[in-house]
């Protein structure tokens, strides 16, 4: 995904971050192409579709299996969670699916702190951070360039989520010609 961004320009003169679902991982990117800084992240219930309607339903009314961390390509927005009270970086205002720092609470940072990326499915769909991510390489990032955010999915194919946007294919053939 890196290599596609990089070569095809697709996020401009903005900073680009890869969330990594299957690994909980989150990459940000300087506009060239440099990796910039690396975190672990809690995301929502696995799948990569976000329910219609969700960002309007009650937090108390929302089911397990609706949490989910939707994947695709979004363009990230400075803005604040009225539930928090504080600065989100929005990925998709509609579905009220935003980065942000970590909940202080005792599973989020014992999740957080795991190793294993199953321990880190707890979020109602929210890309939580770690404070110091968020507030010394994200926010600064998009506050400096904007940020264009891809988050890949897990139960669809590259082609599936991303074809509307480049030929999937092309990134993995530069990477072997590269590697010959």
């Amino acid at each position: 995904m890196a290599d596609w961004v990089i070569t095809s320009r697709d996020n401009g003169d903005m900073f680009f971050v890869i969330v990594d679902k299957k690994q909980a991982k989150v990459f940000l990117f300087d506009p060239q192409g440099s990796l910039r800084a690396a975190a672990p992240a809690l995301l929502g219930a696995r799948g990569d579709d976000t329910v219609p309607g969700i960002g309007s339903k009650p937090m108390n009314l929302v089911l397990e299996q609706e949490k989910t961390t939707p994947a695709g390509r979004f363009v990230a927005a400075l803005g604040s969670s009225s539930t928090r009270k504080e600065d989100v970086v929005w990925v998709d205002y509609d579905a009220a699916v935003s980065m942000h720092r970590i909940l202080k609470l005792p599973e989020r940072l014992k999740g957080i702190a795991s190793p294993l990326p199953e321990d880190k499915r707890m979020s109602y769909g929210c890309i939580n951070l770690p404070d110091a991510f968020y507030e010394n390489a994200l926010l600064p990032a998009v506050q400096f360039a904007g940020a264009v955010i891809y988050v890949l999915p897990e139960t669809r194919s590259l082609r599936q989520t991303f074809a509307a946007y480049y030929d999937v294919d092309a990134p993995v053939k530069l990477a072997r010609l590269a590697q010959h």
